[in-house]
């Protein structure tokens, strides 16, 4: 397995995952509802931006020569705390017909060899509060439960 940087050739390849992720995050909560419909509504700017955004990277995973996931970091500094260096995992998804075979994981163990290489301090991570498949994963990948964040709707 491995990651590789996307590029502006990759933008159809990151969207059409993403929107898979935010689609299925949409039963957790209703402030997770997407705009439009379809993939056709999502703009490509997030991930065009990420390009011009020195903090943000996107890789594909791929295995085997097959794009079979992606996953987006942002590199963040906290210089009032004594490990004031983070990576975040801000997306991370496999492909369904991938998934349960060891690549998250892998992606998590890439990451973590990114993060040491970037001199981080720690990762970080967050994801659904009833989505306990994750939670079970992060937790399973040595994450530890640090902060709970709410939500208000308006």
């Amino acid at each position: 397995m491995e990651l590789v940087e996307a590029t502006a050739d990759d933008l159809d390849a990151l969207v059409s995952r993403w929107y898979s992720l935010a689609k299925s995050m949409e039963a957790y909560d209703e402030v997770n509802e997407l705009a439009g419909p379809s993939v056709d509504d999502v703009a490509e700017d997030g991930f065009r931006s990420h390009l011009d955004d020195e903090t943000v990277t996107d890789y594909l995973v791929v295995h085997e020569g097959e794009t079979i996931g992606f996953v987006t970091l942002r590199e963040g500094h906290h210089p009032s705390r004594k490990h004031s260096h983070d990576l975040r995992i801000v997306n991370l998804a496999i492909d369904d017909g991938h998934r349960n075979r060891g690549h998250g994981t892998d992606v998590v163990e890439r990451v973590r060899e990114l993060a040491r290489d970037r001199d981080c301090d720690h990762l970080t991570v967050s994801c659904e509060w009833d989505n306990e498949d994750a939670r079970r994963f992060y937790r399973d990948t040595d994450f530890r439960p640090k902060q709970v964040e709410y939500v208000q709707p308006l």
